[in-house]
Parts: C-alpha cells; sequence; structure tokens
C-alpha cells in the first residue's frame, strides 16, 4: 500500500485542516466558520450554482428527524433557515442536477426509520421543494451520484434489509429505472465519480452495522450499468460522507468513519494512505467542496449519538 504524506492540523476549537500531495507535506491554514442554526446529523449538504451550500434533513438525536433545511453563505460566512421539505428526512441523499435543481431521495422519518422510498426535488431559484415519483426501493444511508450524461446513479442503502440495488434518476422523465446490482450488499458507504465516467463505490457495512464495517469497493460503469471489484481500502469505515470529494486530478478523498484518512488515484486504481490521522472518526458529517477548491465539513458526530452544530474548513 503507498502512502501519501499528509499533514494534520488541530487547534482548541475543534477545527481541522488537512493539506496533502504526493510530493512534499504543506501545513495550509484553518479558521473558524458560523455554527449551524439547528444541530443536526445525517443532514445532506449540496453545493448550488451560486456558491451556498444547502443543507437539508437531519437529526437531532434518534427519532427526532427534521423537515427543516438552511443555506450555508461563504460571502458572509453564515447560515440562514428556508422552506421545509415535503417530509422528514434522516440520512437522505441530495445531488445539484445539470439544471440547477436539487434531487433528494429517501432516508428515514418518525414512520419509516428504516427508510423511505420518496424523493423531491429543490428548486434553488424559488428556495422551494417538489415531491416527485417515489424511488423502487425505500433507502437510508445510500448514495446519489450525478453522471457524465446527466442522470442520478442511486446505489445500496437500508430499507427492509441493507441491499445491493441500483437504480438510476432520469431528469427528463423525472423517474427512476433499476441497473445493474452491487457484488456486496452495503449502507453508510461513499461514492465519487471518476474522470472516466465511473463511479467509486466505497466502505460502507452490511447487516450487521457496527460490527459489519467494510474495506471492499466497486466501480461502476454507467456504459455496461455493471459493478466490479475495486481496490481494498487500508481501513473497514462505515458511516461517511455520502460524496467523497475531489482533491486532485482523478483523486478522490476518503475521510470519516476512521482516524486514517485515504485518497483514492484512479490513475493507478490505489489507495494512498495518509501518513497524519485525524482525532477521531466524526460519523455523518456533511462534506462540500466549494467553488474555491475548500471543503466545508459540517456537523457529524464522534462514537455517540450527540449532534454537533460545528463546521470546519479544509483547505488544500
Amino acid at each position: 500500500m503507498k502512502h501519501l504524506d499528509l499533514t494534520v492540523v488541530a487547534i482548541a476549537s475543534g477545527l481541522v485542516t488537512i493539506a496533502a500531495t504526493s510530493v512534499a507535506p504543506t501545513a495550509g491554514t484553518v479558521s473558524a466558520a458560523a455554527p449551524m442554526l439547528e444541530p443536526r446529523s445525517g443532514h445532506s449538504a449540496t453545493l448550488l450554482p451560486d456558491g451556498k451550500v444547502l443543507i437539508a434533513g437531519g437529526m437531532r438525536r434518534n427519532q427526532d428527524f427534521y423537515r427543516s433545511a438552511e443555506l450555508y453563505d461563504p460571502g458572509t460566512g453564515k447560515f440562514r433557515l428556508i422552506g421545509k421539505m415535503t417530509v422528514r428526512r434522516g440520512r437522505p441523499s441530495a445531488t445539484l442536477l445539470s439544471n440547477g435543481d436539487v434531487l433528494i431521495t429517501g432516508g428515514a422519518d418518525h414512520d419509516a426509520p428504516g427508510g423511505i422510498a420518496s424523493a423531491e426535488l429543490f428548486h434553488a431559484d424559488s428556495l422551494k421543494f417538489e415531491a416527485v415519483a417515489p424511488m423502487h426501493f425505500a433507502r437510508i444511508a445510500h448514495t446519489a451520484t450525478l453522471l457524465n450524461d446527466g442522470r442520478v446513479l442511486i446505489v445500496g442503502g437500508r430499507g427492509e434489509s441493507v441491499n445491493a440495488s441500483a437504480e438510476i434518476y432520469d431528469p427528463k422523465t423525472r423517474k427512476f429505472t433499476i441497473t445493474g446490482s452491487l457484488l456486496t450488499a452495503r449502507y453508510k458507504h461513499t461514492a465519487g465519480l471518476l474522470p472516466d465516467g465511473r463511479v467509486l463505490i466505497a466502505g460502507g457495512s452490511n447487516e450487521r452495522d457496527w460490527n459489519g464495517a467494510l474495506n471492499s469497493t466497486e466501480l461502476y460503469d454507467p456504459r455496461s450499468g455493471r459493478f466490479s471489484a475495486g481496490a481494498s481500502l487500508a481501513d473497514s469505515r462505515f458511516k461517511l460522507p455520502e460524496d467523497a470529494a475531489p482533491v486532485g486530478t482523478g483523486e478522490l478523498l476518503i475521510a470519516g468513519g476512521s482516524k486514517q484518512v485515504e485518497v483514492y488515484d484512479s490513475h493507478s486504481g490505489r489507495f494512498l494512505v495518509a501518513s497524519g490521522q485525524l482525532s477521531g472518526p466524526w460519523h455523518f458529517m456533511s462534506e462540500t467542496r466549494l467553488k474555491d477548491g475548500r471543503v466545508l465539513l459540517a456537523g457529524g458526530y464522534p462514537n455517540d449519538d450527540r449532534a454537533t452544530a460545528e463546521t470546519w474548513i479544509y483547505r488544500p
């Protein structure tokens, strides 16, 4: 396993910055961001075309789910509450579509803590939410990845059980269709689009949850509609950010669920292991790359269920 030089800097406020390079480490800089208006974990975070970030749903504690949403403005560094979603959603997925809308799928609510199949659109121009046709399967802790052709790949998650199914949302028809299945059923994993159009699916867990964290990965090819095995992670991890943030040309950041940080290099098909470590495994935090290359890390929890309103800024 190749190692990647990486420097981790932590200060008393709990802020963390990670700066990575395969040539030489750099420390970067770190600064505080304003707290969200409501403490939440298991929420979604989506970068909008105007540079603001949509924070939607999540939970304060077990079975206490939100319909609320708020916007983060990197210009002011502050959050403000906006309209509510059509249903409560804990651990939904949210994907920015090519037309500027946001597709929000699945999650859990009070009546269906094991997962829901409903979906809705957030219209960034009006700041309103609209229900669309549901998915074929109820899902929570799944992933949703925008493909190069504008469709969205929905993978794994849990409904009645952890599943290996996958489906694709087409914004032209506003409907979902079934595609190939995962090699390993998983949820609470992460996913990221690679330069060649394939999608990396990494980590997650099986039915054993805390005792079933996975180090396996898979690659989805939209041309064939099939999944194939990928390289193994150095560390088993789950409860990951839905999207693996791009941090270089063909590289994806894999963080959370472990103290270790890894970067997937699509050129070699291997994971680069960081020489530094995070202060702890941040579960169900959100990870959003801003237009200037920084990454907004928001919320989550350590090894208990106490949600935090803290946010962090990652500067490469």
